[in-house]
């Protein structure tokens, strides 16, 4: 780079030059951006599509134009290669750009703002200026297209470099993933396992099995009573033969239990009915006497 050519003490050409001297001695799987020689204001570089989206394995293009008054204002942006999310040749509005200098801090860098726009690219775009909406498909398949070769664009000094970028980053970006079709991911998302609801976690064959052992474990030191052990050991076979059948809606292992009326409930539902019917008549005997009917004990 002829650096003679440029005043160093000027304190954007300064700063540029030190960022220049960074991203070449700290480069990145990510990214690649260097300035044309004859014009440091002026830099090509080349993203890799975000992991776990449909940008992934992708190397994206684009150019970046520093103020003159750099870092104390932002850069332009503009992608040259297709992809789905920003208009190409097009300078895209971002917060990190020249439309919202607001934003801007004097201490990020051409590194800090492609690690901004790979992260704005999977993102809703809103309708912003520069922006695209298409389908991941869509998307997808640019992706793929993104790495036969590197877009055409400028100056013979600008394609080399474009090309030296791409070739770069052809040796970091992983292959594109390959899209499931429809019918695979439907299966994947609606199979028969995904549709089973436990509307009980004590429903699960899990808690089942647990509810079993804390069963057993009572029965052995006489805390279920005696006259419901038969109907828990008449439904134990059922209850294993379903969880031996895989994905189906696990019945209450304590439900046979619980409907079974233990003793002194039946005792205690006797004695109420008694001291009912003996209220009833007392009750009855009070309006006999009220009416004269029934003979008063003073009169006998």
């Amino acid at each position: 780079m002829a650096e003679e050519r440029y005043n160093r003490k000027n304190p954007a050409v300064k700063r540029i030059l030190q960022e220049v001297k960074e991203m070449q001695t700290n480069p990145s799987d990510d990214f690649m951006s260097l300035p044309l020689e004859e014009n440091i204001f002026e830099w090509q570089f080349a993203v890799r599509g975000p992991r776990d989206s449909e940008f992934e394995g992708g190397i994206y293009h684009g150019r970046i134009q520093l103020p003159a008054e750099y870092p104390f204002k932002p850069p332009s942006f503009m992608l040259l290669t297709p992809n789905g999310r920003f208009e190409t040749q097009t300078k895209i509005c971002l917060s990190i750009s020249n439309y919202h200098p607001e934003h801007w801090q004097p201490s990020w860098s051409v590194r800090t703002a492609l690690v901004a726009l790979i992260a704005f690219m999977p993102t809703n775009p809103d309708g912003a200026l520069g922006s695209l909406d298409y389908k991941k498909e869509e998307r997808r398949k640019l992706a793929i297209k993104s790495r036969e070769a590197a877009p055409k664009y400028g100056s013979p000094e600008r394609q080399n470099l474009i090309d030296e970028i791409h070739q770069y980053m052809l040796t970091k970006a992983p292959p594109v993933p390959e899209l499931l079709p429809a019918s695979a991911t439907d299966e994947l998302t609606n199979g028969p396992m995904n549709n089973v609801v436990n509307e009980d976690p004590q429903d699960t064959p899990n808690a089942m099995a647990a509810n079993l052992n804390r069963d057993d474990a009572a029965l052995a030191e006489g805390h279920l009573n005696p006259e419901t052990d038969q109907g828990m050991q008449a439904n134990v076979p059922e209850v294993q033969l379903n969880a031996a059948a895989g994905p189906q809606r696990m019945p209450r292992v304590r439900q046979a239990a619980e409907s079974q009326t233990p003793v002194t409930d039946r005792l205690l539902t006797r004695a109420a009915i008694g001291l009912t019917i003996a209220i009833i008549a007392l009750l009855l005997k009070k309006i006999l006497k009220t009416n004269g009917i029934f003979p008063a004990t003073s009169d006998l």
